[in-house]
């Protein structure tokens, strides 16, 4: 009786303690994990170490979350700049589980952690856009504005065409931002991370604006300003070139004005020179025949002048003596 008793209990035993190892008493908690044991829906302890752990069966649950840092990333969302300039706006963030008794009681899973995460940052993005320019949101620094003074236009010789590079910087301005994109991300992280910390037990660490797209209407109106700011840099160019157009043709006209200003006195002495040796070669030549010359000269006066005048009626008739007679009488 004793040994048949014996083994009913060994025999009981061992049934509770296969029913106690296949009813699930051990969990393990993996790197980059963390764990939250309840009792009867209560929670008694809290476990971030990586391990093979230990739970009562049937009595205790471990319900395994996280420990490392996940990423959100929310819908594009049309929402309008303090302008009322609508552009699309698409934020992510990164987040963590780091109070895990106050998430287990307020979420208790992912997903409805992403959804309040989608009820807290979505509102905060439109409210931090709609209060703020947009350049604010494109743009994070002035860099634009510095960069215009350093891309100066040079000429062959390396200088820096002063006149030009004016034209096209007060063609080309921009507009000065106050707080940028990266203070809107801090905006809108501040805005977020209180109220979710404190109500679910998940802190933000960051938000960050991921893009930003113009609405149709506001691409088009983007694509006329720069349309017109290259047209007005055109202008600038085509106004320098004009100028020096006129310079140069300026100079072309007094450079031609003093050349031809030194050839006609040069030409005027050589004439002044020429008509000197001239008068001294006639003068010679009236000296040797006095006759001679005179014919010659009459002659060099009728060919200049007989020509011009078809009839001629005069009552003195010295000057055609040598048309009447050789001799000239």
């Amino acid at each position: 009786m004793k040994t048949r008793a014996a083994g009913f209990s060994a025999a009981v035993a061992a049934i509770i303690l296969g029913i106690f190892f296949f009813s699930g008493p051990f969990y393990e908690v993996k790197e980059g994990q963390q764990a939250v044991i309840t009792q009867f829906g209560s929670i008694i302890a809290t476990d971030t170490q990586a391990g093979l752990k230990v739970k009562i069966p049937f009595i205790q649950d471990v319900t395994i979350y996280p420990h490392k840092i996940m990423s959100w990333d929310g819908d594009p969302q049309l929402i309008p700049t303090l302008e009322n300039q609508f552009i699309w706006v698409d934020t992510t963030a990164r987040w963590r589980i780091t109070d895990l008794r106050r998430f287990y009681e307020a979420v208790k899973t992912l997903d409805r952690a992403y959804a309040r995460l989608n009820d807290i940052i979505d509102p905060a993005v439109r409210q931090v856009i709609s209060t703020n320019p947009l350049i604010e949101a494109v743009r994070s620094t002035d860099a634009i504005n510095q960069s215009q003074h350093s891309n100066a236009v040079m000429d062959a010789n390396g200088e820096e065409i002063k006149g030009l590079n004016d034209l096209i910087s007060a063609s080309t301005s921009y507009n000065t931002i106050k707080i940028g994109r990266n203070q809107i991300n801090a905006d809108i992280l501040k805005a977020v991370k209180g109220n979710i910390e404190r109500q679910f037990g998940i802190t933000v660490i960051d938000v960050l604006i991921r893009q930003i797209r113009y609405s149709d209407q506001l691409t088009q109106s983007v694509y006329n300003r720069m349309i017109s700011e290259r047209e007005q840099i055109a202008a600038g160019y085509r106004s320098y070139g004009q100028g020096k157009k006129q310079e140069i043709l300026g100079k072309m006209e007094r450079e031609k004005k003093t050349i031809l200003s030194a050839a006609y006195a040069q030409a005027e002495e050589i004439k002044g020179k020429a008509d000197a040796k001239a008068a001294k070669i006639y003068a010679q030549a009236y000296s040797e025949d006095p006759s001679f010359f005179k014919f010659w000269r009459s002659m060099e006066s009728y060919r200049q002048t007989l020509p011009q005048f078809p009839k001629t009626l005069s009552t003195n008739m010295d000057y055609f003596n040598y048309l009447y007679s050789p001799q000239g009488r």
